[in-house]
This record gives structure tokens, sequence and C-alpha cells, in this order.
């Protein structure tokens, strides 16, 4: 795969699970990759593995906290002056699992990292990627969040994931005619701390097809829900 030269790359969870490897996946293409990290300690093992396959760094953020946001916002703008690609991983899964037990407290610390933290990001840095005619946006959903193949149980997950997707849609249309691909992406059931030891798919193939949306090419798709490199409906 062929991408621009001197790109960054923005990952927030990147300290474990499907975040870190992606963030090793675009090292090893040569993107110069910051690691988010609500914790740095957190993330040593992944800055190891990035610096042993390329370039990077980590960067304290915690996406549920509007100071955090500011605060790593500003050290990107004064460091680099740019972002192209942002990466919007970080998320919480807290249901109980029955729709009668959930409750408004879950879904309002569920929306702020899964929901908030995204838009307050696309909001930071969309204007930037403008300015540069280049960007690439991934907000990492979920097949919980399909309205075409809803189910039952754990809705503040689902409701994030349904949400993010819209976020897609609208920031997509923001962004027509500079070069900026905004794709949400599903990574399956992925073996992590949150998809558990039962999942069905390694944290490569999680990570997959966020890379690959993450690097698509000037003519590649943009406003579209995708799993394994194919479109799937919203």
């Amino acid at each position: 795969m062929k991408i621009p030269t001197g790109q960054i790359a923005l990952v927030t969870g990147a300290n474990r699970g499907i975040g870190k490897q992606v963030a090793i996946e675009l090292a090893k293409l040569g993107v110069y990759v910051l690691i988010g990290s609500r914790n740095p300690d957190d993330a040593e093992d992944c800055l190891e593995e990035v610096s042993k396959l390329g370039k990077g760094e980590i960067l304290t953020i915690d996406v549920s906290k509007e100071q955090s946001l500011n605060t790593a916002c500003d050290t990107i703008l004064g460091s680099f002056k740019k972002l192209d690609i942002l990466v919007n991983n970080a998320g919480i899964f807290v249901d109980s699992g029955k729709f009668l037990d959930s409750t408004v407290e879950d879904i309002q610390r569920t929306l702020a990292v899964n929901l908030y933290g995204p838009f307050r990001l696309i909001q930071m840095f969309l204007p930037l990627m403008m300015d540069k005619s280049y960007g690439r946006i991934v907000n990492v959903s979920s097949g919980m969040g399909q309205l075409s193949d809803m189910g039952s149980g754990y809705p503040a997950y689902r409701i994030s994931k349904t949400a993010i997707n819209a976020l897609t849609c609208m920031t997509n249309v923001e962004a027509a005619g500079f070069n900026i691909k905004i794709n949400s992406v599903c990574p399956g059931w992925v073996k992590t701390d949150m998809g558990g030891a039962s999942a069905t798919r390694s944290v490569e193939q999680g990570a997959e097809t966020i890379v690959w949306a993450a690097t698509l090419p000037n003519n590649g798709p943009t406003g579209k829900f995708f799993r394994d490199k194919k479109e799937i409906s919203w």
C-alpha cells in the first residue's frame, strides 16, 4: 500500500486491543502514530511495538473530558500543525445487558466516550483537514448499532453506535469536496477485553478494515459503513 509521506495519525484508545493493533499497522506503513491513551503508562507496550516498526509517541487523552481533548488538540497543533488521520477507536461497554435494567447513567457514561469524544475531535480537526484538502476519519462502530438489524439488550452501547454512524453521515456531508474520507467500520467480534475470550476474531482481523479505511486513496469511498472492506447497511 502506498500512502503520502509524512502523515500524522491519532488513534484513540490505542493502549490495547484493536486500537493498539491499528497503531502498529499504521506505523508499518510509515505513518507517525500518536498513541492516544488516558493513562500514558498503559501505552508503553504499544509505543515499544510501534518504535520497532516506525515512529510515534504517546498522547495523553481522555475523550470523555473536554479539557483533555483541548490539551491534546493544542499539543498536536503545536507539534505538527496538521492531522491527516483520525481513528476514533476509544470506546466502553458498560451495559448490564437487559433493556429494563439499563439506566440513564449507563447511557450518559457510554455516550460521553463513544459519541461525544469523537464528535468533539472531528469538530477540532475537520477544519484543519479541509484547509489541507486531505483527511481520513474512521469511526469505529459496531453491527450492534445497525438500525437495519437492531437486536434487543445493551441499549447504551447500541444507541452510541447508531449515533456514531449518524455522525459519520453528517460529517461526510460537511466535508464534501475536500478529499476527506469519513467512514464507519465494524471490526466484528474481536478477542479483546471488551469482546472477551469467546470472540471469533483476532485483533489483527479486527484492525484490518480500520487501517484500510484510514489509508484510502483519493478515489476511495466515503460516507459508508464497512465490515471486512465491504459495505454494509446502516
